[in-house]
């Protein structure tokens, strides 16, 4: 049970680590310090749903539903793109930098921002729903839901850890620049992610 514990964390840590879109918003809030614990739990509690999820065998049902799978993509993509558009007008209008660290998003914002960046990108379904879901599966019936929980875990450290840890690069975001390239490169995400769901 301890095995399928320390394997849920490590394999669920890295795949939720990996630069997505929900990291991006995550980062860029915790820097802003605009809502970050209801962002994190909610990054945290919308994974532990789907892993569980998965690891209960409901990846096995959308993985075999083509219709599902393709409205999602193309819809996943399209809010994708939009977000990225959002990021480059931020990056490339001083105005809204300097907006930015005086003018707050309101909680209802920033929760549907996150909300969406979470359920309407695709890559989402595929690391907790699919893929932690089909590895839990080795473990067996009585160790499958440690490995979940393992999974589970890894998801809270990991966005409360980048939520609050993002305030130790604030002086290097006094600058305007530094939003600069942080928008610019989240558009360059959100725009990677997106083609790459169209592509494949």
């Amino acid at each position: 049970m301890l095995t399928a514990l320390i394997s849920g964390f490590f394999i669920g840590a890295s795949l939720i680590i990996a630069i997505g879109a929900q990291n991006a918003f995550i980062l860029r809030q915790g820097l802003l310090r605009e809502h970050v614990f209801v962002l994190c739990f909610i990054c945290a509690l919308s994974d532990a749903i789907l892993i569980v999820l998965g690891v209960g065998g409901f990846g096995a049902i959308i993985s075999a539903n083509p219709l599902l799978l393709t409205m999602t993509k193309w819809g996943g993509a399209a809010f994708l793109l939009a977000y990225a558009v959002l990021a480059l007008r931020r990056a490339f209008n001083p105005h809204s930098l300097e907006a930015a660290t005086t003018n707050s998003t309101s909680l209802a914002a920033a929760i549907a921002t996150c909300l969406a960046l979470t359920f309407l990108n695709p890559h989402v379904y595929l690391d907790t729903v699919i893929l932690l879901g089909g590895v839990s599966v080795q473990f067996g019936e009585e160790n499958r839901f440690a490995f979940g929980i393992g999974a589970v875990l890894a998801s809270f450290v990991w966005f409360f850890s980048l939520g609050y840890g993002a305030r130790l690069l604030q002086p290097l975001f006094a600058k305007p620049m530094s939003w600069r390239i942080l928008d610019f490169t989240i558009a360059v995400i959100m725009t990677a992610i997106a083609l790459s769901l169209i592509v494949n």
